[in-house]
């Protein structure tokens, strides 16, 4: 049975029971967690990992609650927050090592500052490192696993640093879903610092003007399948500007969903399969999620089909 204190004897960081996390997404979507933990650093992390899978108690990670969506009845048993502990960044020579709760806002502004080149596409991806590298995110012909030497992980309770070959990146996705991210390592080549803040900001603009930055949503919806793009297949299915209670395919890129005010996630939900449902009896392409589903019963998420 799980004990209340005996995760105090182990968390140092901060324990939260019962407690709400729409606002700690950025859909701004979800019911609370049974209990919400902050491990103050590597080894509360572990042990508290080690004891949730001793008494056999799920567990989901999160950092800024980006590219996920949250039941409404919220999840049980216990969610990790990252974000405040594990959030330096640091460099030793060409290499830098950052931890998993760095936002990528924060990690590319350190990269620009010593005027390395590499992960200027990441400007503008909400979210943190450590769901950024399982995710293999990225942008605008770059990943984030192009100039990464190495990530350090929680695996089944052990701690295990794995080259870039052994984490199995592929597009959007890696072989790091079942694993707790802790920090990462990066050799980026040198670029020329006013170049890097242009290109930035070239970036973030495009970004800000094709994207509906201005509404709560967990960015892309779907991966975009293979020869093609999830929003242009969205679009021409006619749905840009459905709308199912307080959630709608955004008018201005079809691969995002919009929180347009007091969205549920059952909203959301039913939005995910109504688009997919839709795009495969007009082009014969199911997409595939991107965002993951935290707290869903098993006949919810059957209807996504």
């Amino acid at each position: 049975m799980l004990s209340l204190e005996h995760i105090r004897n182990l968390c140092s960081g901060g324990i939260s029971i019962s407690e709400p996390l729409a606002a700690m997404t950025s859909f701004r979507i979800g019911g609370p967690v049974d209990i919400l933990v902050e491990p103050a650093s590597t080894e509360e992390l572990t042990q508290l990992v080690r004891y949730f899978r001793s008494v056999d108690v799920s567990y989901v990670v999160l950092g800024n609650g980006s590219n996920i969506l949250i039941s409404d009845e919220g999840i049980r048993g216990v969610a990790i927050n990252i974000e405040k502990h594990f959030s330096d960044v640091a460099i030793d020579g060409d290499v830098i090592t950052a931890g998993a709760g760095v936002r990528l806002s924060k990690f590319v502004d350190f990269c620009v500052r010593h005027r390395l080149a590499g992960s200027e596409m990441l400007a503008g991806i909400p979210g943190t490192l450590g769901g950024a590298v399982i995710m293999n995110a990225g942008a605008y012909g770059g990943e984030i696993s192009d100039h990464l030497l190495d990530v350090t992980v929680l695996r089944e309770g052990d701690v295990k640093t794995l080259t870039k070959e052994k984490a199995g990146f592929r597009y959007r996705s890696s072989d790091l879903r079942s694993d707790i991210v802790i920090s990462a390592r990066f050799r980026f080549p040198e670029g020329d610092e006013e170049q890097l803040r242009a290109r930035r900001k070239e970036l973030l603009l495009k970004r800000n003007a094709a994207q509906p930055v201005n509404w709560p949503n967990a960015g892309s919806i779907f991966k975009n399948p293979e020869g093609s793009y999830a929003a242009k297949l969205i679009e021409e299915s006619g749905l840009k500007g459905h709308r199912i209670g307080g959630a709608q395919v955004s008018e201005l890129h079809a691969n995002f969903i919009i929180n347009t005010g007091g969205a549920t996630a059952a909203d959301v939900l039913k939005m995910i399969g109504h688009v997919r449902r839709s795009v495969h009896a007009q082009t014969g392409v199911m997409l595939e999620l991107e965002i993951l589903l935290l707290g869903f019963s098993a006949d919810a998420l059957a209807s996504l089909n």
